[in-house]
């Protein structure tokens, strides 16, 4: 059985399009498989002249000169966020639409010659949340990190689109829905391997 430690991640983008915008920041927290905090970073990501919208830069307060001062490049902000993971455990990549910041990593590590270090699967908040809505006869009005995490009650104030800020509600949002969804307390150990089938489904007795 898989020993998960969860990474929820937020990037920023100089825009939408993985071919021709760069990663401009990073916020990661890492967790434990019980979503209990093991650590966290935050990267400003110097990316290459021109792949930078005005749009993109308006949204999350890109401004050159500091990005310059403070940011590091790519290759740094790659290894260091490496560095951050735990050994010896399968990386989930968790957070809101993490899709889109999965695209973009993937192509920058392959782009600097590092391995990839985290697994194939993704949890996305965004999922979590519409299902939640189905079992609560809520529907759900938008699938937005400021939807969910305002209807948790957990984003009083204008919503700022900066990474490790960003990567913070992800998580307080994604425990706020799982305990929203759990039918009892959840156990403080996980289940025992040898009580599932190889399937996943639960053995008859």
């Amino acid at each position: 059985m898989p020993d998960f430690a969860f990474a929820f991640l937020d990037c920023e983008f100089g825009g939408l399009d993985f071919e021709r915008h760069d990663i401009t920041e990073i916020g990661v927290i890492v967790t434990d498989a019980r979503l209990a905090a093991t650590g966290e970073g935050e990267w400003k990501v110097i990316p290459r002249a021109g792949r930078v919208t005005p749009e993109a830069a308006r949204i999350f307060g890109y401004d050159e000169k500091l990005w310059r001062e403070q940011g590091v490049g790519v290759r740094r902000a790659l290894e260091e966020l490496s560095g951050l993971l735990p050994r010896g455990k399968t990386i989930v990549p968790a957070g809101q639409n993490v899709r889109m910041d999965v695209l973009f990593l993937e192509r920058a590590y392959r782009a600097c010659a590092l391995p990839y270090p985290f697994d194939y699967h993704t949890i996305d908040l965004a999922t979590l949340y519409f299902c939640w809505s189905l079992v609560a006869g809520e529907p759900a009005q938008a699938l937005s990190l400021r939807q969910a995490a305002t209807h948790a009650g957990l984003a009083q104030n204008k919503i700022e689109h900066r990474a490790l800020a960003d990567a913070r509600l992800t998580l307080e949002t994604f425990r706020h829905y799982i305990g929203r969804l759990a039918p009892r307390p959840m156990p403080e150990e996980p289940p025992t391997p040898g009580l599932l089938s190889n399937d996943g489904g639960a053995r008859s007795g």
